[in-house]
């Protein structure tokens, strides 16, 4: 059907809308849109062929590996207990601080980020560990609730990543550049956080009372982080580290990155048969719902192309002249409303089709692209009245909580992830710089 490219872009994206809108799962979403797009675009059996080749070819990539590892490593390490002995650890350095239980939360949030690669588990873990804590030592709710929501969404651009290396894949840049340039910002965002709870408890000491803490000796505190925190950090550097020395591919990277934590949990004896058994499952499931996306995604691009959607969108997009940091705020500001309704698997299989090759034409580069992308999906989490992070904190948050609640505590963190994007855009180098080691 000939059509023009703005009616075929309405058409597909649409669909899509409408589907969800329905409470169709995602997967089957973009199914059903791509059956009637290539029914009303190409229509004969040649382009069917097509798609189905051209989806198995993406689906059986040696790049997609990461994936499923990221997940098993991510399970293990919440499965066998590992992620309770940093907490130990990390707590006895933080002795009589104000507002220790929200340090404590940017600290292990970090250290979770670099070994679950998912922001839902990093924040549901941080959420039923810290929350009643906080609240049994007067925290107010903005305090225990803040440092969690924000820390949360930092396993999306701390590597290991899965939806960095998800992202990387349907964008087709390079994997581990991605996941790499997201090691520094992510970094400094936790150090943002950090600035964020000092600045708040400073206006309102109540907030975070000071209570008494009863700290073990110090040759018992250096020997909880030798022995709780120390270890991890093989693991971290069995992924991270390999990939910016170029000894390993992402994909071998993330299988090191399973064998790392498989090791610590029997050094530790803490590898049960039941936490493998819950781990493998969790990584067949979320698996196989992410490539069977990827497959729907691939299709979809192709129908974005084929109706002439991508190309005239590009065309009317450039034909305006603006400079391209306008055009990239307008992405911002789309991805951020979509981000109010959607989960970012979603926003992603709409728009990477055509927001990438937009950036490439207007002379991004598409790492550092990538990671301003990530850095909104992230802040799309916690933005209301849907963000997919807020209603995870309301299920771990003490009864009566209300979602205003949730995303008022989330608010000045969301400036933190502002802050940053505004920093990347004057200095991409930050995250440039680790990609161009290796």
């Amino acid at each position: 059907m000939d059509m023009e490219w703005y009616w075929a872009l309405a058409t597909l994206i649409g669909m899509v809308m409408f589907f969800m809108a329905m409470g169709i799962p995602v997967a089957m979403t973009f199914i059903t849109a791509n059956i009637i797009g290539a029914l009303l675009f190409m229509g004969d059996w040649a382009a069917w062929t097509q798609i189905v080749d051209n989806s198995t070819s993406l689906l059986t990539r040696f790049t997609l590996g990461p994936v499923p590892m990221f997940i098993m490593m991510g399970s293990l390490f919440f499965h066998t207990g590992l992620a309770i002995r940093v907490f130990d650890g990390l707590d006895v350095l933080f002795g009589r601080l104000p507002g220790r239980l929200c340090y404590l939360t940017v600290a292990g949030g970090s250290v979770f980020s670099t070994l679950t690669g998912s922001s839902m588990a990093n924040t549901a873990m941080l959420g039923s560990l810290m929350v009643p804590e906080m609240q049994r030592r007067g925290y107010n709710r903005r305090m225990s609730m803040g440092p969690i929501l924000g820390t949360g969404g930092l396993a999306m651009i701390i590597p290991p990543s899965a939806l960095g290396v998800l992202l990387a894949s349907i964008a087709n840049i390079d994997v581990g550049s991605l996941l790499i340039a997201g090691f520094l910002p992510g970094f400094l965002l936790a150090g943002l956080y950090a600035a964020m709870i000092f600045f708040q408890i400073k206006m309102n000491p109540d907030s975070a009372p000071a209570y008494a803490v009863d700290m073990p000796p110090v040759l018992e505190r250096v020997k909880l982080v030798c022995t709780n925190i120390l270890p991890m950090g093989l693991v971290v550097f069995m992924v991270v580290g390999f990939i910016i020395l170029g000894w390993t591919t992402p994909t071998e990277a993330a299988a090191f990155g399973v064998l790392g934590v498989m090791i610590l949990a029997t050094a530790f004896r803490v590898l049960t048969f039941t936490a493998l058994r819950t781990s493998v499952e969790a990584t067949v499931k979320v698996g196989a719902m992410v490539f069977f996306i990827i497959m729907s995604s691939t299709v979809f691009s192709q129908l974005l192309a084929f109706s002439g959607a991508s190309a005239g969108l590009l065309e009317w997009a450039i034909g305006f002249g603006i400079s391209k940091y306008w055009v990239l705020l307008i992405m911002f500001f789309i991805l951020i409303t979509l981000g109010m309704f959607m989960d970012p698997t979603s926003m992603m299989l709409i728009t990477v089709p055509i927001f990438f090759p937009l950036a490439q034409q207007l002379g991004f580069d598409l790492i550092w692209f990538g990671l301003f992308v990530l850095m909104t999906f992230e802040m799309a989490g916690t933005t209301p009245p849907f963000g997919l992070l807020l209603y995870v904190m309301l299920g771990v948050a003490p009864k009566g909580t209300t979602l205003f609640q949730v995303a008022s505590a989330a608010f000045p963190f969301l400036v933190c992830d502002a802050i940053l994007i505004v920093i990347l855009i004057f200095f991409p180098a930050l995250a440039l710089w680790l990609p161009s080691l290796m």
